[in-house]
Parts: C-alpha cells; sequence; structure tokens
C-alpha cells in the first residue's frame, strides 16, 4: 500500500519511508493521485503569539476540505488530531489558540462521521503518556524540524500499529473468564451466594466496575465465555440470586464450569464457538492456571492479572487497548452473543435428529443475497479482514479497497442468514471480478465459521452462479490459496463441480467451471435475492 502523507513538520522518523511519500512542510499544492491512502498529520507550530497561532491553525480547517475535495470518496484519508505539544500561555485569557484547535478537531470528527473513507484519530492518546519535557527534544526540532522526540519513535510506532489493527478491524474474538477472585471478589464455595466481594463498598465496587466494563465489551462484540473449577449448580444459584451480579449466565456465549483441566475446558470452548485459540484471551488471578495455559496453548493470549482490586479498570483498560478496540462496530458485532447462544440451540435441537436433512428442514433457514452497498460495505471489509477458516484465498480488504472494486465493475454480493433460532446478519460475501463478457474470477469468497455445518456455502455459491448464468455469463474461474487455517476449503471447488486446471508449487489451486446448465438447491433453504 502506499502513502501520501500531507505534514507541517518533520513525521518520517515516526510513520517510516517503505511506501510513503512526503509533502513539503504545509505544502498542498501537490496531491498524489496514485496513492493508496492519504494521511493528514499536522501539529501545532511553535510560537509565541498565540493569537497569530490560533489564525494559522484555522487555516488548516481551509486546507484540509481543499485537499478532500481532490482526493474523493474512494480512498482512506487519516487525520491527525492537533495536539499542542508546547503550550505556552503568558495571560490567563488567552483561550483563542485552544478554540482553535478544539474547533478543527471537531470539524474532522464532523466529517469522519459522515464521510466513511475519513478516519479521525486522536493523536493525544499518544501525546498524553508523556510528560512536556519527554516529548520534544529542542535540540532535534531546530535543527531537523521534528518537534515530536524522536526517542519516542519505537513507542510511536507501536501505537500505530495497534491504530491501524484497529482501522482495519482486526482484534481478538474472545475473553475468557475464571470466577472466583477473578469475576468477582472470594471464593463461591466457601464464601456463599452473600459472602462473595461484588457491589456495595471497597472491594466489592471493583469488581461491579469490572463485571459492568465487560458487559460493555460484549455489547461491542467481544464473545464472553466461562472457564472455572466450581460446582456449576453453586454459580448459576449465584447468577439468578445475587442481586450484585451484573454478569449473568445469559451474557456468555459458552460456558465450561467444572473440575477439568482448564486446558481442556479452553480447546473445548474454542471447538463450540467454532474460532481459533489464537482468538482468546484468557483472564484468571491463579498464577499456575496461567502458566499452564502459556506452555500447553501458546496461541492463547494470557495477561496477567492484578493482584489488587482497584486495580482492575487499569486492567480493562489495557486489555481494550491491546486486544479489542476497533474503529467501529457493525450490527452483526453487537449482536455476537445472541447468534453464539442461537448456535447452542441449534445444537442442541440437531441432537433430537436422527437425519441431517430432517434436522436442516426443521430449522426454516432464509438466505438473502444481497449485492454490496454503503450500509453493508463495513461488514464485508470487516468480514475479509476477520474470516480464517472458510476463506478460499484470505485476501484482506479495506472498506475504500472494496468500493474500488465496485467501481471497476466487479460484482461483490454478501449474505444474510437467519433461522428460527435467530438471525445471524452477514456473514458470507463472495467478489467476482469480470474477466470479459463471457468470464468472471472469484478473488473472495468466504463464510463466517457461525453458520458451517448446514450446507449454506454451497447453496450460497450455487445461488451465486445461477444469477451468473442469467446475466449471460458462461465461464466461473477461481482460485484456492491454502494457509495455515483454512484446510477445511481445500476441496470445496471440487465437490462444486469445478475442473482444477492447475495446481502451483506453493499449493494453490486453479479452477474452471462452464456455466451451462441451472444449479438445482435444497428446498430447506428460504433464498432470496435482493
Amino acid at each position: 500500500m502506499t502513502t501520501f502523507v500531507f505534514r507541517n513538520q518533520t513525521v518520517e522518523p515516526f510513520l517510516g519511508y517503505d511506501g510513503m511519500t512526503y509533502s513539503g512542510y504545509g505544502d498542498i499544492s501537490m496531491v498524489s493521485a496514485d496513492a493508496d491512502r492519504y494521511i493528514w498529520f499536522y501539529q501545532v507550530p511553535v510560537n509565541a503569539d498565540s493569537i497569530q497561532l490560533a489564525e494559522e491553525i484555522d487555516s488548516y480547517r481551509g486546507k484540509l476540505d481543499l485537499v478532500l475535495s481532490q482526493t474523493g470518496d474512494q480512498k482512506p484519508f487519516i487525520v491527525f488530531s492537533l495536539v499542542n505539544l508546547f503550550p505556552l500561555r503568558v495571560t490567563g485569557d488567552q483561550t483563542a489558540l485552544d478554540e482553535a484547535i478544539a474547533a478543527f478537531n471537531g470539524h474532522v470528527a464532523q466529517l469522519s462521521r459522515e464521510r466513511r473513507h475519513i478516519k479521525w484519530i486522536d493523536f493525544s492518546e499518544f501525546t498524553l503518556r508523556y510528560d512536556a519535557a519527554t516529548l520534544i527534544n529542542w535540540k532535534y526540532y531546530l535543527m531537523s524540524q521534528t518537534l515530536l522526540n524522536p526517542k519516542l519513535t519505537h513507542d510511536f510506532q507501536t501505537w500505530w500499529h495497534r491504530i491501524e489493527e484497529e482501522l482495519a478491524l482486526k482484534r481478538k474474538k474472545c475473553v475468557v473468564l475464571d470466577l472466583d477472585n477473578t469475576l468477582w471478589g472470594g471464593v463461591l464455595g466457601e464464601d456463599g451466594i452473600d459472602g462473595i466481594q461484588l457491589g456495595g463498598d471497597y472491594p466489592g465496587k471493583a469488581y461491579s466496575y469490572w463485571q459492568r466494563s465487560l458487559l460493555q465489551l460484549a455489547h461491542d462484540g467481544v464473545i464472553l465465555a466461562v472457564c472455572s473449577k466450581n460446582n456449576e449448580a453453586d454459580v448459576m444459584e449465584a447468577w439468578d440470586k445475587n442481586a450484585a451480579m451484573v454478569l449473568k449466565r445469559e451474557h456468555f456465549s459458552a460456558v465450561r464450569i467444572n473440575w477439568q483441566d482448564k486446558v481442556t475446558n479452553m480447546r473445548e470452548l474454542a471447538a463450540e464457538l467454532n474460532i481459533g485459540l489464537d482468538s482468546m484471551v484468557f483472564l484468571d488471578d491463579n498464577p499456575i492456571e496461567r502458566e499452564l495455559v502459556k506452555q500447553l496453548l501458546p496461541e492463547v493470549v494470557v495477561p496477567d492479572f492484578p493482584g489488587k482490586p482497584y486495580q482492575l479498570m487499569s486492567f480493562f483498560k489495557e486489555l481494550v487497548e491491546k486486544y479489542f478496540r476497533i474503529y467501529s462496530v457493525t450490527d452483526e458485532d453487537r449482536s455476537k452473543t445472541e447468534q453464539y447462544q442461537a448456535n447452542a440451540r441449534r445444537q442442541a435441537e440437531q441432537s433430537r435428529f436422527t437425519d441431517l436433512e430432517g434436522y436442516l428442514y426443521s430449522l426454516d433457514m432464509s438466505l438473502d443475497i444481497i449485492p454490496a452497498d454503503e450500509h453493508n460495505l463495513p461488514r464485508i471489509a470487516q468480514m475479509t479482514q476477520k474470516t480464517n477458516q472458510f476463506n478460499l484465498t484470505t485476501r484482506r480488504y479495506q472498506e475504500s479497497e472494496v468500493r474500488q472494486r465496485l467501481d471497476d465493475g466487479w460484482r461483490v454480493y454478501c449474505m444474510s442468514v437467519s433461522d428460527r433460532f435467530g438471525d445471524s446478519g452477514i456473514t458470507g460475501t463472495i467478489f467476482l471480478e469480470p474477466v470479459d463478457d463471457l468470464t468472471v474470477n472469484i478473488d473472495t469468497m468466504l463464510l463466517s465459521c457461525r453458520i458451517l455445518g448446514r450446507g449454506i456455502e454451497e447453496a450460497f455459491i450455487k445461488t451465486v452462479f445461477n444469477l451468473l448464468r442469467l446475466d449471460g455469463f458462461r465461464k466461473v474461474q477461481a482460485t484456492y490459496l491454502p494457509t495455515a487455517k483454512n484446510l477445511q476449503t481445500a476441496d470445496f471447488y471440487d465437490r462444486m463441480g469445478m475442473t482444477c486446471v492447475n495446481i502451483g508449487n506453493d499449493g494453490a489451486k486453479h479452477y474452471e467451471m462452464v456455466l451451462n446448465d441451472v444449479f438445482e438447491l435444497k428446498n430447506y433453504y428460504n433464498i432470496r435475492v435482493l
């Protein structure tokens, strides 16, 4: 990815050089049309005349608006908030500069709400970690126009890498929680339902704040699960009867409450949720349990748990910033807990049937095939970033890149799935690249792990094949690119009747198919093309 950076000082040490092109200081006369994305990294200059400086800050808004008018809406445009690294106030009533900075930052925040390709980054989140003496090295500034201290380069790049992951909507999927002295204070089996520390004064108040924060994390799309050595009946009673309990059974997508070792329980939780162990963060107050999981399940993130309840909120902030924050959440994220609980009910229902087809008929499944549009495009991009298991090529796209392919004439469909147990939301997508008037190439096909096991992937692609045939296409090309996680899809195109025409040295398999006949679909799917 190539990036063009608009700046008013030296920022190369922080953003790097590979794939980067930089404007002159304060120069907006050249706007690179070839860049894949743009960054606006202006900061407050050094000037003791706050009125003059405020006027300069006011001019940045017009400059930014002019640049945005030239770059269009198809490519990502990242704007750093303004931070005054060297606040200097001769008199207490000099507020013009602060007002100008606030006005610029408010303007950019509003733009980011109105135009999806504009992303507003709060630079103060980084700078507030340091005191004024650390932020600026005057020697470097006076010699090279580098206002931010170059000694902070490594810290900045670590922070910036996490910000780029947020923009790409990458994060861990699941928090797995112990209970005693982790979700609440004390040991349930010894202290009883009313004796555990939860609510009221400290330390119970700390655990209440902790539980409320975890609940908000669940509302924002992170899966909560339990892995605890305890008597399950005691825990269920505590969830039902302790009035101070914020997190109850319905807030957890999966639980393992037993006396089995936690490594086995973690593996079972990952299998039940159909997510990778590398998507999980395990929280336990017991260092022995943490070390066991670290040693035997190295893919799982196992942070050190705080030793005192008053440290829990700082710990929560650290967890969010390291593992769970993304730039924005989708409707599918917000309903994640309900979707996984619905999956558990589906699994229970399946056990009642002796044949798969009878079970599938009983689900009353509805599949909506929907062309990509501005409403569903963020979710489509998010799926390309997060989906690994049923993903034929594992190509990653940001919103702007999906939008660009639509402008280039590609067909992009997504699929929304629901049944009598609930709505799974948009859980599949396919990208079709036109080769010529009669041929398309499947660049990307993926499905969320939550809907696998019901033949939906076959119904999806066959419906798309039928749509292509109706639109006059007669040939489909496709590629399977193997990864460590998508081996279950290695023979998918073979099972769909496509012919493998070449296998590369890297294991990539290339397919073709002639669209002669209409594909028949099982009648236990209610399929709508919108």
